[in-house]
């Protein structure tokens, strides 16, 4: 018997999608491509699972997959919870005028805002407490107030669990014994955050509400079956059910296998669910008659880190949550360009790797060289380095396809056909403002050669591929994600966006997959 709702991916759409439709009382199977992670297995040694590879998932099925593309780094998460389990926390609503131009016209932020609410709701969105403060929040307040822009700095929500007990002056403060267990609403244990810094690598004491923790929860508690490890390579329609072929990773290899549907909702993220829907157009010969606009309007939307030193400041950028603060360019801009600067950070790996030695060595000597070494690096060490972050409107320009690789022909890759002009005014204007700040404040901005010199960007939120619109002369979904064309076949995910959004886009892609899921059922 087929299976009601078959859904790919377990990210901000696919972690909806479970939840939602489970509860409504649907037979619900999700296939993840990545493991199940556990914080006992996060990655913090060298050879530990770091990387997802495309080419050898069976082989390598690790953290993140960091896709190469001309002129593009994709960096996306691969594991149940999706994307939830690498990005910064930062759970936010797309500004009003967002939605003015490129969008159907059902869609508007009035349209969107319960939704958007529901999301808040479930991830337990809160802002970073007055009294733990990092030092790059008040390096970007005091950098706002100076360049005369103060009115435009504000916190920004996390999805993260903070607790009053814990303040920057505590011994050893990001030590895991300060975290405070509690039991979330879905009965899942969980710790309060202790800054840490490990937000991309994954957060040990699960301060951080990733998707697994409250949507997916929620989803097994109403019956969906996960299945992780399962890499969807196709579609095809039978007739009036549809057919999802995957391959089950284990033990270093591929073994085929398929599941029939009632319904599927692709959910892979913005490369995965175009790849799927390509592969299954162009190499299977299994899905036909999809619209031409597949692929087109893609966007990088506009990410961009700019390093900055300060030689007599302290900014431990590894201290803290990730992002918890922004300068917000999007409304009105500055000099004709958009953009949404944020304070970036990122995991101190010497730390991780020093205490995960400590840990796991069983030798007494290497034990007590470990901890001295590890009282060594009380200070970070990049403790000088501002990552000045952010995201801009960039020309949402890129045409996703399958092509063929020089070094192995016989196979067909999905690559990225994407020019840099139309992106050009809004990323330096971000970069421009970047350098301001940083001046500003006593800092001194330092060029990025992979921008400067080859026009190449690195993103972890891409965006469009299959957008959605009015109709399949213009887009790919309409308003609720279903493809023209095909009933029974949706997606919900970052690829149906249908313009940059210039800012962190996860609780956008959430609230479409709740609105969809409501109207729908």
């Amino acid at each position: 018997m087929p299976r009601e709702v078959v859904i790919v991916g377990s990210g901000f759409g696919g972690a909806v999608c479970a939840c939602r439709l489970a509860a409504a009382g649907r037979d619900v199977l999700v296939l993840e491509r990545g493991r199940e992670w556990d914080p006992k297995d996060y990655p913090r040694e060298p050879g530990d699972a770091w990387i997802w590879d495309v080419d050898e998932p069976e082989r390598q099925h690790g953290w993140i997959d960091l896709r190469i593309m001309d002129e593009m780094w994709v960096a996306q998460g691969a594991g149940v919870g999706g994307g939830s389990l690498i990005y910064a926390n930062v759970s936010i609503d797309a500004p009003l005028e967002t939605f003015d131009d490129g969008w159907p016209k059902a869609i508007s932020a009035a349209e969107l805002a319960p939704y958007y609410a529901k999301v808040s709701a479930m991830l337990q969105n809160s802002p970073l407490p007055d009294g733990q403060l990092t030092p790059r929040f008040r390096l970007m307040r005091e950098a706002a107030e100076a360049i005369g822009e103060g009115h435009r700095f504000r916190k920004l929500d996390l999805a993260v669990s903070f607790s009053d007990q814990w303040n920057p002056e505590l011994k050893d403060p990001t030590n895991d014994h300060h975290s405070v267990k509690f039991k979330n609403p879905h009965g899942q244990w969980q710790g309060t955050c202790v800054h840490c810094g490990n937000c991309d690598v994954g957060c040990q004491v699960r301060a951080k509400n990733t998707l697994d923790l409250n949507y997916l929860a929620a989803a097994r508690t109403a019956g969906a079956e996960i299945h992780p490890l399962s890499l969807v390579s196709h579609i095809e329609p039978i007739g009036s059910a549809w057919r999802v072929y995957y391959d089950m990773l284990s033990e270093g290899r591929r073994n085929p296998s398929y599941v029939d549907t009632h319904r599927v909702i692709l959910a892979a993220g913005s490369l995965g669910s175009t790849e799927i829907l390509l592969r299954s157009r162009d190499q299977y010969k299994t899905l036909q008659n999809l619209p031409k606009t597949l692929g087109h309007g893609w966007s990088s939307n506009g990410d961009f880190l700019t390093p900055a030193i300060y030689e007599d400041r302290d900014v431990s950028p590894t201290f803290g949550p990730t992002i918890t603060a922004a300068i917000d360019f999007l409304r009105n801009g500055h000099n004709g360009a958009r953009f949404f600067v944020e304070d970036g950070g990122f995991p101190n790996l010497i730390a991780n790797f020093v205490k995960a030695r400590r840990e796991h060595s069983g030798s007494w000597a290497e034990k007590r060289i470990l901890k001295n070494l590890g009282k060594g690096l009380g200070k970070d060490p990049m403790r000088h380095v501002m990552p000045w972050f952010g995201q801009a409107i960039d020309g949402g320009n890129g045409q996703l396809y399958l092509g063929r690789r020089w070094f192995a022909p016989w196979k067909r890759a999905l690559k990225l056909d994407w020019n840099p002009a139309a992106s050009m005014l809004g990323i330096n204007g971000l970069i421009s403002m970047h350098k301001a700040l940083s001046a500003a404040t006593g800092g001194k901005a330092l060029d990025v050669p992979t921008w400067t010199i080859f026009s190449t960007l690195i993103t972890p939120h891409p965006l469009g591929g299959c957008n959605m619109s009015t109709g399949p002369s213009t887009g790919v979904v309409d308003d609720c994600g279903r493809v023209f064309g095909h009933p029974g076949l949706q997606v919900l995910d970052g690829s149906i966006v249908p313009r940059p959004i210039g800012l962190n886009p996860s609780k956008t892609i959430a609230a479409l997959a709740e609105r969809a899921c409501a109207l729908q059922g």
